[in-house]
């Protein structure tokens, strides 16, 4: 047996009934939700219980993070948005239309997170132009996370229906 066969029987290449697809489709949305806008979230409830210094820490660290958001988005932006689209694109049509497991498994990681993309540079946009400070940016994070949060429930709904039709089909075929 070649290193290639042995490495391809200890990683199946069928992602849907692969463990570890799981496991890093939990920990994208696990960190995802816990960053907000790259603030961790802890961050933000110890400003809201104890105000003051880790009060102006959060809203210099969402400062930060949002010009950064910002400049980026107007920068490069453009490029950017081309370059996911035809990712995306060609994830899609690999996947559904040429039937690559793979291929749909990166998708269905993927697409969610583009839209969580675009809600993180709307709130920032939100944020710097409202000059958003104490209470008011506590509330836009925590309306940014749960944003994010139904995002990412629909995204493992939607894996998970998909992953159960593939491993049932594959089944299916296979007996």
């Amino acid at each position: 047996m070649d290193w290639y066969s042995a490495i391809f029987e200890l990683i199946d290449m069928r992602s849907f009934s692969n463990l570890w697809y799981w496991i890093a489709l939990a920990v994208l949305w696990s960190t995802t939700s816990h960053w907000v806008l790259g603030v961790p979230w802890d961050m933000i409830q110890r400003a809201g219980r104890h105000g003051g210094e880790a009060q102006v820490d959060l809203e210099d660290m969402v400062r930060i993070n949002c010009n950064r958001l910002l400049y980026i988005a107007g920068v490069s932006g453009l490029w950017l948005l081309g370059l996911v689209s035809g990712l995306l694109t060609s994830l899609a049509m690999l996947g559904f239309w040429y039937g690559i497991e793979f291929a749909q498994a990166v998708f269905l990681l993927a697409a969610p997170m583009t839209l969580v993309g675009a809600l993180s540079l709307n709130t920032a946009r939100i944020i710097r132009d409202g000059g958003l400070t104490g209470d008011g940016l506590r509330r836009r994070m925590m309306r940014h996370r749960i944003q994010t949060q139904v995002v990412g429930m629909l995204s493992i709904f939607v894996t998970a229906l998909w992953g159960m039709y593939q491993n049932m089909s594959i089944g299916a075929i296979g007996s």
